[in-house]
């Protein structure tokens, strides 16, 4: 039988990239398994640094908006409230984080064989998935001990993870690039996700940015998936403004367009300046 030959050209056709990123998808895979396993390597806590840090953040979050801020969240438990926001939250920051440095952890992989690169950044996000499967879980665990029923928005839910999921992987494409030739990126993003947790309405109620600032406050993308994510849990308690929305949806996929379209374009130069 002939041996499968994998011919690469200069400006490969867009088609026959997105075919390879298929052929290739159990590297994909592997990378994902690989970094999972290594970041909870050697750890007292393990695969448990997934629940503890978020219920620690939320436990912060609690205290400095509700205790000393005295900021309310209606009929929600006040914790439960800043926890379903940190579900999505913690899944965009791990991926946005993993992504950013990934092209440069894996140097000697891009200098050595060719597949596309799109590989690499976009296993942070199937990594970055364990973790929320698990905080997902331990959420539903809350909701079970607060006796907090879902309201039928609930079945939008995963629309919002969409949306989640596509700024992360816009903006980690965008900063994976830019990271290979300027490392500060690296150190900004790090930065940029421990201040947006206070911008974005992870510990608060978004409908306190007074009216005429909230389709500036909805470019954050993240606005509009925190406040779906409540709005699919706890229902009417948390109303959805769909120009708002909209707002964030759009700049989520503006987002997604302009990380790949720089991540292609300057993706075959990351072997000769990485």
């Amino acid at each position: 039988m002939a041996a499968e030959e994998t011919i690469i050209e200069a400006g490969r056709a867009e088609g026959q990239y997105w075919r390879d990123l298929w052929r290739y998808r159990e590297l994909f895979y592997f990378l994902a398994w690989r970094d999972f396993l290594i970041r909870y390597k050697q750890t007292v806590f393990g695969v448990a640094w997934a629940v503890v840090r978020p219920l620690l953040s939320t436990a912060i979050l609690t205290f400095a908006f509700s205790r000393i801020a005295g900021l309310s969240s209606g009929d929600v438990p006040y914790a439960l409230f800043v926890f379903a926001a940190q579900v999505p939250w913690q899944f965009f920051a791990n991926a946005l984080n993993d992504s950013s440095t990934s092209l440069i952890g894996n140097s000697q992989l891009i200098t050595k064989t060719y597949f596309p690169r799109i590989i690499i950044p976009g296993s942070s996000l199937l990594r970055a998935m364990v973790d929320l499967a698990i905080t997902v879980a331990l959420l539903g665990a809350l909701m079970v001990w607060s006796a907090l029923v879902p309201s039928w928005h609930v079945v939008f839910l995963p629309l919002f993870m969409l949306l989640a999921l596509v700024t992360a992987l816009g903006l980690g494409l965008l900063t994976s690039a830019l990271t290979v030739k300027y490392r500060d990126f690296g150190f900004i993003t790090g930065f940029a996700t421990q201040f947006g947790v206070y911008v974005s309405p992870v510990g608060f109620d978004s409908r306190i940015v007074p009216q005429e600032w909230r389709h500036v406050y909805a470019l954050n993308p993240l606005t509009g998936v925190i406040d779906g994510f409540r709005w699919s849990l706890f229902g009417g308690s948390q109303p959805l403004h769909l120009d708002e929305l909209t707002i964030s949806a759009g700049v989520a996929v503006l987002l997604l367009f302009v990380g790949l379209r720089h991540f292609r374009r300057i993706e075959k130069g990351f072997a000769d300046v990485i």
